[in-house]
């Protein structure tokens, strides 16, 4: 891990220089996105069995973190790249060497079940259109949720729910059509997919829900959902990170009279205040990550554990972003200019929380476990 972390942060000033230019693409560049890869950052949730990194999760967070405080949207890329090479261990042999064997392979998609698949001949037929395909344009495979269909009629599992998988697609297959036009992670390109009749064999299709992943490593053990939910929390406490930095710096530059902004008590306080609850809330995640990874190793992470796992990172999402919010403010007229960092850290983080792994929403759920109420676990 600390040969990663140690790659992760030498790519950061790079990463910070480029930003205005990953913005005004609306994209992660080609060159950036085979930095990434080359760099191996895209292989942290691969298994070793692929000459994967197999990374420990709170190892991933700092690697994602990392590249966060260069960019937001190079990180949020990284992340869905990462997340997404999970199917690895869940596809039979032949798949996931052909799939994930090549070194520099660049996967992503989108996990919500929005197209149709159905099954002829040992093979599903995929159709369907799916929005926030972040990174799609330099992946190699995109990832599509569909739901499964016979007869015309959605195939329903034993919960009376429709049944759904994730198809995995060639790129060369899926039409990407460019609606990402946005306030916050502009340079992400998550834009929309499109399949029309994709043929993709049945064992290259998988579900995190109802099938067992085939590699037996802990980390395959760890809560897929809770992972994804962590890597946005690791995305957006960099992104605050890098916010208390740029200001910390612009403050002591900037003048009122004859002090310097940085010598005013209120500024302080607040700058104080901020620095604490982000302290505050990645403590928690990482407290939090240790629980799940422990019991992991032990063999099963129970119900609690993975509904305290998705609150954290829920908290330290939405913490993430009341702190830009703050650094905005104490950044005074000057943040507003988009030569400044910060109007981009704030956009950015407040894009973060309209993800659905981390919407208030987690809230109500984490509390339904912790208080023996039913609730529907599925993604936990």
């Amino acid at each position: 891990m600390t040969r990663l972390l140690a790659v992760a942060r030498e790519l950061v000033p790079g990463l910070a220089a480029r930003a205005a230019e990953i913005e005004e693409a609306r994209r992660l560049p080609a060159d950036l996105a085979a930095t990434l890869a080359a760099a191996g950052l895209f292989r942290l949730a691969i298994p070793r069995s692929l000459e994967g990194h197999e990374l420990a999760p709170d190892s991933m967070f700092g690697v994602l973190e990392a590249v966060a405080e260069g960019d937001a949207s190079a990180a949020w890329c990284l992340m869905i790249g990462v997340t997404t090479a999970l199917a690895a261990a869940y596809l039979p042999r032949p798949h996931a060497e052909a799939i994930f064997g090549p070194p520099e392979v660049i996967t992503a998609g989108v996990f919500a079940p929005l197209g149709k698949a159905v099954r002829e001949n040992g093979r599903f037929r995929v159709s369907g259109r799916w929005s926030w395909a972040s990174g799609s344009a330099n992946c190699h495979w995109l990832v599509g949720g569909a739901v499964l269909e016979e007869g015309g009629a959605p195939v329903m599992g034993a919960d009376g729910r429709p049944r759904h998988r994730m198809m995995l697609m060639p790129r060369a297959a899926v039409e990407l059509v460019d609606t990402w036009h946005a306030a916050g992670l502009r340079g992400t390109g998550s834009g929309d997919m499109v399949a029309k009749d994709v043929e993709v064999p049945a064992d290259r299709a998988v579900s995190l829900i109802d099938d067992a992943p085939l590699e037996t490593g802990p980390l395959y053990r760890f809560p897929a959902f809770g992972l994804l939910a962590l890597g946005i929390a690791a995305v957006a406490s960099g992104n605050a990170r890098a916010a208390l930095d740029d200001l910390a710096a612009a403050l002591g530059t900037r003048r009122s009279g004859n002090r310097t902004a940085a010598e005013r008590s209120t500024v302080q306080a607040e700058l104080g205040r901020s620095e604490a609850a982000w302290m505050a809330a990645r403590a928690g995640v990482m407290a939090a990550i240790a629980q799940a990874w422990d019991e992991a190793l032990g063999g099963g992470i129970r119900l609690v554990t993975r509904a305290r796992l998705r609150l954290a990172a829920t908290h330290m999402t939405r913490t993430a972003a009341d702190v830009t919010r703050a650094c905005y403010d104490l950044g005074g007229g000057a943040a507003l200019y988009l030569e400044s960092p910060l109007q981009r850290r704030f956009r950015d983080a407040h894009a973060m929380t309209q993800h659905v792994m981390v919407q208030a929403a987690t809230y109500e759920l984490g509390g339904r476990v912790l208080l023996g109420q039913p609730a529907d676990t599925a993604m936990l």
